[in-house]
């Protein structure tokens, strides 16, 4: 079996990881089904390395859009190279209304962030710039690795990553592993913390975009912490209707599929 180019490049550097360390689940089939979804979904505990997977061929050898998902980049590349100060600096508004009224003002860092705001981060990706930009990418292996326009690339399909690629990122993100400052890491990993109660931590970011037959894709790649242990998820889907309501879709797909594998109660 082909090794997992992502998270078991990420993990062997700390253990010994292959792929007898995956369960794959197609128990998990149900709720693709009832969300009316194709896709994917992975889960790695990291104190046993093992690995849960729905549809291992799409999570391996599958790559998609990043969509916003790429905030996390780069938001860190902004920071890393001070074209962002810190999560409070404010970038302006141009006065175009998008649709989307809480993306309508002059907006910081960690409210574009959490607000998934995408010219915000359009206007970041042009002061960073194509060629640092490509730097940044080429270091990180991401993807394809592919820019088109400078704003436009993690929209319209030439960078392109597999689920595989975003779970590894997200535990080198989540252990402070990634080329960037600690601070600057621990600034992207707090906008990405959207529920803190007894039972779980859960932070994440989200991706909405359409592939080049107009396919809706959507991620939600993240982890979750429970008793201070952390879960490292990937969750990818596609749907060719026009009219689904995929942001609703793949949260509740997300909590449903964490709940039948007993998270999110604190017992972990």
């Amino acid at each position: 079996m082909k090794v997992f180019v992502g998270v078991f490049a990420a993990v062997i550097l700390f253990s010994a990881c292959s792929p007898n360390n995956v369960n794959v689940d197609n128990s998990l089939k149900k709720h693709f089904d009832e969300a009316g979804v194709h896709g994917t979904f992975a889960i790695l505990d990291n104190g046993t390395n093992q690995f849960t997977i729905y549809n291992l061929a799409r999570y391996r050898d599958s790559s998609f859009l990043p969509a916003s998902t790429f905030k996390i980049i780069n938001s860190l590349i902004g920071l890393q190279t001070g074209k962002i100060v810190n999560d409070s600096m404010l970038i302006n508004w141009d006065g175009i209304d998008r649709g989307r009224s809480e993306c309508n003002g002059n907006l910081t860092m960690y409210e574009a962030f959490r607000f998934s705001c995408p010219p915000w981060y359009q206007e970041l990706a042009r002061r960073i710039g194509k060629d640092t930009m490509q730097t940044w990418i080429d270091s990180l292996e991401y993807g394809n690795k592919t820019i088109s326009s400078i704003d436009t690339f993690w929209l319209d399909n030439s960078l392109k990553i597999s689920p595989d690629e975003q779970l590894g990122l997200m535990k080198r993100l989540y252990f402070d592993q990634l080329p960037f400052h600690k601070i600057n890491q621990d600034i992207v990993k707090r906008a990405m913390l959207f529920e803190d109660n007894t039972n779980y931590r859960l932070s994440y970011k989200t991706g909405w975009g359409h592939d080049e037959e107009g396919k809706n894709i959507a991620w939600i790649v993240g982890w979750l912490e429970e008793n201070r242990h952390p879960y490292f998820f990937v969750l990818n889907i596609e749907s060719a209707e026009k009219n689904v309501n995929i942001l609703d879709i793949r949260m509740k797909l997300l909590k449903n599929i964490l709940t039948q594998l007993d998270f999110l109660h604190g017992k972990r």
